[in-house]
This record gives structure tokens, sequence and C-alpha cells, in this order.
């Protein structure tokens, strides 16, 4: 067996532990560079050393450690508040709010896990109480999180956008987060009218009870917490000057967030005690975990074997949709983030065929990547599992496990009708 496919077999291997027992793949991964990397093949441990990816591990650790401190500083929770109080009793708003909310969380840094962990809770109570279907609702937060998430504030448009840009492939930040958003919007659209939007819509044009009149107990509604202080507006435009920073002085968007953040830190260093404690480390270190095998595998000539495989296809556009069911399978019982720290490198003759937009192409693979976090196998599905009322688990779970399997079926090829053939959004 040669080298290149012990190395694939190995990756694969990863994912499987990793989605079966709960060991962080970054571990695994950072196991299998020295085994594959050293042990098997001729790597040095310099050549292994060289691929660990110091400039998104700077990435990472810069805009998380700067919204850990906007986060524990209330402003997510204080834009969360506000958001609900929009609803002012309209029923067919509640879905909608929560698609808004988690979208506007996710595409200002705040982490998905955190995303759901905030809005599950609440939206799965309101649901309860006011006869929502508990499904769609879940729908609408992972949907919302998803379109918010390539924002290049985001961990994983700061996956993405950083792997394009590291192997000089075009790419456009914008135009992700845009084709991400009006992705998850259709799929969210799907979800809203088949799970009982209609049925909302009717009761609000009949002018049954609003949310306030169905016994929603005050519990239900977020806790009244301090409201705008001087600390929350800095706060508020630290976001606004990480992206001046970033965009108008092309400066390193990692160190520009270190930056913020050191400064955010010494106008309030008393809150500071919990902050490095809240980051993601296990995030941090399952992404630089596996980038390191992944390096190792161009090392030794895997990312060349796999791309002369995609070639001999002789079909980009089908390469294209291969690698999107791939993706979508691969990150519904396993980590969406590993997935897209690895896929870039594997995807790269698509990526660099002048007859498709190498941004639509990642796009369709990120969507399809990313719509199945619905599972709950996944962190985010397991934080609505524990959450959910008025429906015993083990039916929500089915339900949950049912939908996943119907993203991962369609999802894909949705993705890929959208950004690869019809080339949304021009």
């Amino acid at each position: 067996m040669s080298i290149e496919i012990i190395a694939i077999l190995v990756l694969l291997a990863i994912f499987v532990i990793g989605a079966i027992l709960p060991i962080n793949i970054g571990v695994l991964g950072l196991a299998a560079a020295f085994i594959v990397g050293i042990l098997i093949s001729d790597l040095s441990l310099e050549d292994v050393y060289s691929v660990f990816p110091v400039e998104l591990f700077i990435f990472i650790v810069g805009i998380t450690y700067m919204f850990a401190i906007i986060q524990k500083s209330g402003v997510i929770d204080l834009i969360a508040d506000m958001g609900l109080k929009l609803v002012n009793g309209k029923l067919v708003l509640i879905p909608w709010l929560m698609f808004i909310l988690s979208s506007v969380l996710a595409s200002v840094g705040t982490y998905g896990i955190a995303v759901v962990t905030l809005l599950g809770p609440i939206a799965l109570k309101i649901a309860h109480k006011c006869q929502i279907s508990p499904l769609m609702i879940s729908i609408m937060i992972i949907m919302g999180m998803q379109a918010g998430s390539f924002s290049p504030l985001n961990i994983f448009g700061v996956i993405v956008n950083g792997g394009m840009e590291t192997r000089g492939l075009e790419h456009s930040p914008a135009l992700l987060l845009l084709n991400c958003f009006i992705y998850f919007s259709i799929v969210a659209l799907i979800a809203f009218l088949l799970f009982g939007g209609l049925r909302l819509i009717k009761r609000d044009l009949n002018g049954l009870p609003y949310v306030a009149s169905l016994g929603v107990p005050a519990n239900v509604l977020p806790e009244q917490k301090e409201g705008l202080n001087l600390y929350k507006v800095i706060c508020l435009a630290a976001i606004a000057a990480l992206g001046i920073l970033s965009i108008g002085f092309d400066m390193n968007l990692g160190f520009a967030a270190i930056l913020v953040g050191l400064v955010l830190a010494l106008i309030a260093p008393s809150k500071q005690d919990e902050v490095l404690k809240v980051m993601p480390w296990g995030v941090i270190f399952l992404v630089t975990g596996i980038v390191t095998f992944v390096g190792v595998m161009e090392k030794i000539g895997v990312m060349r074997f796999v791309t002369d495989m995609i070639a001999d296809m002789g079909n980009p556009v089908l390469a294209t949709l291969a690698v999107s069911y791939v993706g979508g399978f691969v990150s519904a019982f396993a980590s969406t983030t590993g997935f897209l720290a690895s896929v870039i490198p594997i995807a790269e003759p698509v990526l660099m065929d002048p007859n498709l937009s190498s941004v639509n192409v990642i796009s369709a693979i990120s969507a399809s990547s990313s719509i199945v976090d619905l599972s709950p196998l996944s962190s985010a599905g397991a934080i609505l599992l524990a959450n959910v009322q008025g429906i015993k688990e083990r039916v929500f779970f089915r339900q949950l496990m049912m939908t996943t399997g119907v993203f991962i079926a369609f999802g894909p090829g949705l993705a890929w009708l959208l950004f690869v053939i019809i080339g949304m959004p021009w």
C-alpha cells in the first residue's frame, strides 16, 4: 500500500474516531502528523514543524480573544434581549427573529456553539409555550448561525478565507458571506413553510392571541440585564475598529484583533479574569492539529495524488458536486471545522479551474459542509436536544436525525446547483 493511501486512510480514521470517541481531533491530527510524517515517511521533525499553521493560529486566537472580551461585557446578551423585544407578540416573527439574531451574533464573531447556547434554551421555551414546532425553531437557529458563520470575523470565515489566501487562490470574504447567507436563507424559508410557518401566519391574520396572551410566563423572556453603558459602547465600537484596521489599513486580521482586544482589556482590566478560560481552545487545537496533518500529507505528496484523481474525473463541475457531498456526509458525523480546515488543499484543482468561480466553488463546499450541523451528534444539535420542551427527547432525536439525513441528501445538491450551475448571486 502506498504512503498516499495510508495517509488518506489515517485522515478518515481521524474523523471516525473523533465522531465516536470524545477525543479532540486536533490531538489525533498532531499524533498522525508525527507517526505518518516521521515514523512512516522520511520527513524530519523540522518538516513537521514547518507545516504548523502559524498564521491561522494567530487568526483564530486573535478573533476569539477579542470576542470573548466582547461577549463577557454583556453586549451579546444585550443584542439578543433587544431583538426579542422587537417581536411585540407576533408569532410569525419569532422563527425569523431567531434566524436574524443567530445570524447577526455569528457574523460579528460569536462562535457557533455560543450562539446556540445563548439562543437555544430561550427559543425552545418560547416555541413550547407558543405551540411552534421545536424542529422549525431549531432549524432557524442553525441556519441563521451558519448564514453568519462565514463572516470574515467568524472562525469558519477565517478558516476558509485564510486557507484560500494562503494557497494564492482567488477569494472574496464578502461574496462568500453573501453566498452562504442566500443559501441558508433559502433553506430557512423552506423549513419555515414546511414546519408550520403558514399556520403561524394564519393565526396572526385571524387575530389569535399574541405571545403575551398565550400564557408565556415572565421567565420565558430573557431576564432584565444592565442596559447600555460606556464600556459596552466601546465594545461595539471595537468591532467597527477591527474592520477599519483589517480592511482600511490592510492589517493582519489576527494581530488587529489582538491589539483591539488588548485595548479593551486595558480599559477594563477587572473584567478579564475568565476571558482566556472561555476561549474555544478545543476548537483552536482541533483546527491547528488537523491542518498540521494536512500539511504533512501535502509534504509527502498526498494532495498531488488526490488532485490527480479529481483531475482524472475530467469534469470539474461533477468533481465539485462530489466534494460537496463528501463534506456534507463527513461533517454530519465529525467536525465541520476540521473538514473545512482540510478541504481546500484537497479541492485545489477544482478551485484553480479557470472555467469555474473559485469563490462559488468554495461557497458550495462550505455550505454543504455546514448545513448538517443540526445533527444531534454535533455540539450544536446536542444543545438543542438538551433544551427541547413538550416532546420526548428520543422523538426529537429522531426528528433531528431524519432532518439531517434530508440535508445530507439534498443540501449539497442545492448548493452545487445555486453556486456552480446557476452561478448565484450574479
